[in-house]
């Protein structure tokens, strides 16, 4: 009978949380970051061409994205280099320095294999749930390395528990003309605005949208 009656309990609490994450989810779209003023921003950036890609949206992004979170894996030795040169560029224009780079643990690395790409996600997710919730970004941005997984995850936590909802926009890479990235994938169900690059990819998934060539 106790055994039952813990089995109810968690059954309930598993349902009233897919019913949370669907209602955080489904009126994603409705929310309008920013409303008060300035717009926290938390850019994933990986490494190689995932962070010039990201790097050239941020170019036509305002000063009212600010301030600017970019987190980067801790293996990565090139992205922090770029992203502050990328700032210091910035702030010749908008005069506005208000940027963190943060790290957490790689969540795959190139030629990993599946079965320990688990563990080490699960590793990466320990991270980013206790930075997210320290940033509380507004919005997140990310186009399409692994370690975009266990932010936007997080992010997703803290509209489920109610803090604050983060609106989570995925921009699937200029590389992925037939299929979706593991990482699009993944965050197509979830995200708020899930953009494409071609044509081809619009037309097998109908939630995302297509503005052409983006970066």
């Amino acid at each position: 009978m106790t055994v039952l009656l813990g089995c109810s309990i968690i059954l309930v609490a598993c349902l009233l949380l897919i019913i949370r994450l669907y209602i955080v989810v489904r009126n994603g779209r409705n929310y309008k970051p920013g409303n008060k003023g300035r717009i926290g921003l938390l850019v994933v950036a990986g490494s190689g061409g995932h962070t010039t890609e990201i790097l050239r949206l941020m170019k036509s992004l305002s000063s009212a994205y600010s301030p600017r979170f970019y987190i980067i894996a801790d293996t990565d030795t090139m992205s922090e280099e770029r992203i502050r040169a990328f700032e210091k560029s910035k702030q010749i224009l908008d005069c506005d320095p208000q940027f963190t780079i943060h790290r957490i643990p790689r969540s795959r690395e190139v030629h990993q294999s599946w079965s320990s790409s688990v563990l080490s996600t699960l590793n990466a997710q320990f991270y980013a749930i206790p930075l997210i919730f320290r940033l509380r970004p507004d919005m997140v941005l990310c186009n399409g390395p692994g370690t975009c997984v266990p932010l936007c995850l997080g992010g997703l936590l803290l509209g489920i528990v109610g803090i604050k909802k983060v609106m989570i926009v995925f921009i699937e890479s200029l590389c992925r003309v037939e299929s979706l990235s593991l990482t699009g994938k993944i965050l197509y169900h979830v995200s708020d605005f899930f953009f494409v690059q071609w044509a081809s990819l619009r037309n097998s998934y109908p939630k995302s949208i297509f503005l052409g060539r983006i970066v």
